[in-house]
């Protein structure tokens, strides 16, 4: 598999990132998600350059390895997870040992039977802790969120209720509000609702509690359910028809989580 690196601030001799950031992503099949990861390859390099840290990525998982991971104080999944158990292990113990992650919308995705069967229980169970995917809204839209701990640097600076980009939003099979372990971000709040347009019923949501980022304590991570771009399937375009970082608060969250997960002070 093609490896491809994009090294985001072109540092001077002198310079020293003040954390380093890896992105592994896929990229094949869905064209939302694969429109997702290519405009995170845009926006992460403006970031990088921006906020002082240096930012690579790769679509070459086999880099999933301690002798790989230790170069880098951040890993990002923008779309998948690792599949082997090399790959696995590698990643449940970089970040058993101090590594920091920020996982997007499809990277926390399980469901059995399909090609991403929850097969892992360290990572769906534990480490992200909502289980298996249980259902999402249709199409992408906007919500409302409401900040559930305001006292996060996450969440520095961002009103207590914000409109998102459009994004599919997903449901979990365990309830993360009975997890200790868990500390909540960012919830749907209820003005959204109805939330998703169908046109099958069951796609769109009128009342019920949905978590949309959250940290586990355990470990130094956020899961964030942004990562869905719309396209325009329907009149088999395939045009791209929304974005996830046209949102600045929406953006605000990402670089505070980023900052606070490669342990810069806001």
């Amino acid at each position: 598999m093609l490896t491809i690196f994009v090294c985001a601030a072109p540092l001077l001799a002198q310079d020293k990132p003040l954390f380093k950031v890896i992105a592994f992503y896929t990229a094949k099949e869905d064209r939302a998600h694969i429109s997702f990861v290519h405009e995170a390859n845009r926006f992460f390099p403006a970031i990088a350059a921006k906020y002082h840290f240096l930012y690579d990525s790769t679509n070459d998982w086999n880099n999933m390895n301690t002798a790989f991971l230790q170069q880098y104080n951040v890993v990002l999944f923008f779309d998948t997870r690792p599949e082997t158990p090399a790959q696995r292990r590698a990643f449940e113990n970089y970040m058993k040992n101090g590594g920091a992650w920020l996982g997007f919308h499809f990277a926390g995705f399980a469901l059995t039977p399909s090609a991403y069967n929850q097969d892992w229980d360290w990572y769906h169970n534990d480490f992200i802790g909502a289980g298996q995917y249980k259902s999402n809204t249709w199409r992408p839209t906007a919500a409302f969120l409401r900040i559930e701990d305001s006292l996060h640097p996450a969440v520095k600076g961002l009103p207590h209720i914000f409109k998102s980009a459009p994004n599919e939003w997903y449901s979990w099979e365990k309830d993360l509000t009975k997890n200790p372990d868990i500390d909540i971000l960012l919830a749907v709040d209820s003005s959204s609702f109805p939330l998703g347009t169908g046109p099958k019923l069951h796609e769109i949501w009128h009342s019920g509690y949905y978590p949309v980022a959250w940290t586990n304590k355990k470990y130094k991570m956020i899961y964030t359910n942004m990562g869905h771009n719309d396209i325009d399937y329907e009149n088999k375009t395939n045009k791209e028809l929304s974005f996830q970082f046209d949102n600045e608060i929406q953006n605000r969250f990402i670089i505070n989580s980023l900052l606070w997960l490669g342990g810069t002070k806001q």
